[in-house]
């Protein structure tokens, strides 16, 4: 359970993160925003590594998926922009690669 709040955290950061330097350099925000989201970036950077997996390669390889989920959500609850099916669909897929990735049994 901690690893996969670790991923939801990493995730949040990464999206908050890259969409306040969106809004700066996108839609003219305030400097200020591009400021914090650089800092939330690096943050970002800090938090996979608390992970307890000992592969960076696979850590990140999972982690990639749980961000698609959360980039789908963030899209449909921030940008309101509704998934349609076949975004559930990829998200579905991407978490069962996540599954695989972390928690098969290994020899």
């Amino acid at each position: 359970m901690f690893a996969v709040l670790l991923f939801v955290a990493a995730g949040l950061a990464e999206i908050g993160g890259g969409y306040l330097v969106w809004l700066w350099l996108k839609e003219f925000k305030p400097m200020w925003y591009g400021v914090l989201g650089a800092l939330i970036l690096v943050l970002y950077g800090v938090i996979p590594t608390l992970q307890k997996f000992p592969s960076f390669g696979r850590v990140y390889a999972a982690y990639g998926g749980v961000f698609i989920i959360l980039a789908v959500l963030w899209g449909w609850l921030v940008d309101k922009k509704t998934p349609d099916l076949y975004d559930w669909i990829g998200a579905a897929i991407c978490m069962a690669g996540v599954w695989v990735m972390l928690w098969a049994p290994r020899s």
